[in-house]
């Protein structure tokens, strides 16, 4: 099996559940927590969220007005198709950083905006989420590898 490559297009982090994402150059993830600073860290299964720049794009092909982090992802990808990658897959990321996929999309409690300008969102389906097995500082433009078993 061949070796997927891709990269971190953008890294968000919000200080409080609920509210909009902002766009940092870089972030530090902590084993068994998350990104530190993110409202969505902690000891749980979804310490991470990663979403496509592809699932974004459809979004944007479909008239919604987004950009990354609007999904409240914390790590938007390029290159890797997310939603097809099983259940504790491991991603390398930069030098050495590792994540155990955990869940793949998530219920949609609540219509959220991108929702209500086009009918539609891609987060539930596309989205993934993980957690952190190896601690380190992340980029943009870092490296993501996912890891043969």
């Amino acid at each position: 099996m061949a070796t997927i490559k891709g990269r971190i297009r953008a890294i968000s982090i919000s200080a409080k559940k609920g509210s909009k994402k902002t766009n940092v150059p870089e972030a530090e993830l902590k084993m068994d927590f998350g990104i530190v600073g993110d409202a969505h860290a902690g000891n749980w299964h979804r310490q991470v969220s990663l979403l496509a720049v592809e699932s974004i794009d459809k979004m944007i092909v479909a008239g919604a007005t987004v950009s990354p982090g609007n999904f409240a992802e914390n790590i938007t990808t390029e290159g890797i198709e997310l939603p097809k990658l099983p259940i504790g897959s491991r991603l390398k990321i930069g030098g050495g950083i590792e994540l155990e996929v955990t869940q793949i999309g998530k219920e949609c409690h609540s219509r959220c905006e991108i929702f209500k300008q086009v009918g539609d969102c891609i987060m539930p389906r596309e989205g993934i989420f993980a957690k952190v097995i190896k601690a380190g500082t992340i980029k943009n433009g870092d490296s993501i590898e996912v890891l043969n078993d």
